[in-house]
């Protein structure tokens, strides 16, 4: 499942060139992510709730194209594979159609600081949404 979120870049999250900062990629990426959780019935709150954190262990980032001031952004968020332990996602951020940056995150699942395996409902939820 690709999940799709929009918005607006706003003047506080872009360097002196009037250009997305290259910090705040990851800011949007990472936003993009919670509304997804949000989508499946997996809002951060529940899983905190739940004792369940999802620890980025690596993040590479494209940059292919700058994004200006005000360009309202498309991102494209979906999970390419997963175990009860990790998760692959893929993101894409778009602009008018056109492909700007992609990111694939690593991450892995974690209980009170220690990665341990997701309950089998909650695997079930990320299980449905990869991207096939």
């Amino acid at each position: 499942m690709v999940h799709e979120y929009r918005r607006k870049v706003f003047g506080y999250e872009c360097d002196i060139y009037g250009h997305l900062n290259n910090a705040n990629y990851l800011h949007l990426y990472e936003e993009a992510r919670s509304i997804f959780l949000e989508d499946v019935d997996l809002p951060i709150r529940e899983l905190q709730r739940r004792g369940i954190a999802i620890f980025i262990t690596k993040a590479e980032i494209d940059f292919i194209k700058g994004i200006q001031l005000e360009s309202v952004v498309l991102i494209k968020s979906w999970v390419v594979s997963g175990s009860r332990l990790r998760g692959l996602w893929q993101q894409e951020m778009y602009v008018d159609d056109e492909l700007c940056s992609r990111i694939t995150i690593e991450g892995v699942y974690a209980n009170n600081g220690k990665p341990r395996r997701l309950p089998r409902d909650i695997f079930e939820i990320f299980e449905r949404s990869i991207e096939k």
